[in-house]
Formats: structure tokens, C-alpha cells, sequence
């Protein structure tokens, strides 16, 4: 596994990267052995450390483990980082052994490209005389939507630490999405309808 460790205006000295190089080490390899590489980004946030962690888990889905901490202290700070990558791994590791029993058969996983827009954040807040939203698109990337079951996207969703996901239920074809909610619980949208 390749780990990298910078700070953005922050100097990381020789101990806290033996100490980050070290924990990340035994801390993922105890879940998956499969992660390729982990960056960490240490910087200043006002008078607290941020820690900002991103893992690639060297599957053929691209998928990637993402967490980030602040603290007072920079070593508290990782650790908080380090305990929500291990809490995603562990969930990962739980639902990939179930999804084993209950794999697809062996079917290639489907998906639909898409494109995925960030739009600036007071979008639709000035809508004059026309009914498209004014507002700017920071960026524009292409996306793949893929077909999924519902575990299988929340287990996505919790792993890249996103806060919602979009796809295609693989029950039954239909356009789906699953949310955290603000309480912590997850959301899942199914619309009635057609399916794709």
C-alpha cells in the first residue's frame, strides 16, 4: 500500500508522519488488504488541524474510502480521521461477505453514463422572468450510474462519504436514490413508475 502524507501550510515533521504512516498501515490492513494507496492532507482550519484522508480500494469499481477530523490537536485530529475510515472498512468488509452469498451470478455490473454539474451555491435564488435557474456551473465531469441493489448503494454511499447517491435498482430497473438524512438515519427514494 502506498501512503502519502502533505500539509497544506502545515509542516509535517518526520514523527507525526511515522505516526500517520504507521496507524493508517495497521489500521486498514486489519479490515482490507486490497487498498492500493491513501493520501493525507494535514491543514489549518482557523486555530484547529484538519485531517482529510482518501484511500483508493484498488477494486475494479474504483471505489474509495474517504473520511476527515478536526481537532485541537493534530494526532487527535487523525485519529478521529483514522476511526471513521475504519468504521467504513469494517461496514465494507461485512456487506461484500454477505454480498458473496447473495452475488448476481456472476453477471457483468451495469451502469449509464451520465454527466455530474456542481453549480454555484446560490443557484435559484434569483429567478427573474424565466424558469431556468440563473447561476454558474463550477464544473462538469462525465459520471456512471450504476445498477445496484439497495445495500450495495448505501454501502457506496457510506464508503466514498458522500451525501447522497443516485441509481438504478437492480430489483427492478427503476431510477433510485439514498440520502443521510440530518438525524443520521438513510433515506431511499423509490419512485413508482417505468422502469429504464
Amino acid at each position: 500500500m502506498q501512503i502519502s502524507v502533505s500539509g497544506k501550510g502545515v509542516d509535517v515533521g518526520e514523527s507525526l508522519r511515522g505516526h500517520i504512516e504507521k496507524n493508517l498501515e495497521q489500521g486498514i490492513t486489519k479490515y482490507i488488504d486490497r487498498v492500493t494507496s491513501v493520501q493525507t492532507v494535514i491543514s489549518r482550519d482557523a486555530h484547529r488541524f484538519r485531517i482529510d484522508i482518501h484511500g483508493n480500494l484498488g477494486t475494479h469499481a474504483g471505489m474509495v474510502v474517504r473520511a476527515s477530523a478536526l481537532g485541537d490537536d493534530v494526532y487527535a485530529a487523525f485519529d478521529g480521521a483514522l476511526e471513521k475510515v475504519a468504521k467504513q472498512l469494517r461496514r465494507y468488509k461485512r456487506k461484500i461477505s454477505n454480498h458473496h452469498k447473495l452475488s448476481m451470478g456472476g453477471a457483468e455490473r451495469e451502469f449509464v453514463r451520465g454527466r455530474k454539474y456542481v453549480l454555484a451555491a446560490d443557484i435559484g435564488e434569483k429567478e427573474e422572468d424565466s424558469h431556468v435557474p440563473q447561476g454558474v456551473v463550477i464544473a462538469e465531469k462525465p459520471t456512471a450510474i450504476e445498477t445496484l441493489t439497495v445495500s450495495e448503494a448505501v454501502m457506496r454511499m457510506d464508503l466514498q462519504d458522500l451525501p447522497a447517491l443516485m441509481f438504478y435498482n437492480a430489483a427492478h430497473g427503476r431510477l433510485n436514490v439514498v440520502y443521510r438524512r440530518g438525524d443520521g438515519n438513510i433515506s431511499w427514494v423509490d419512485p413508482e413508475g417505468k422502469a429504464a
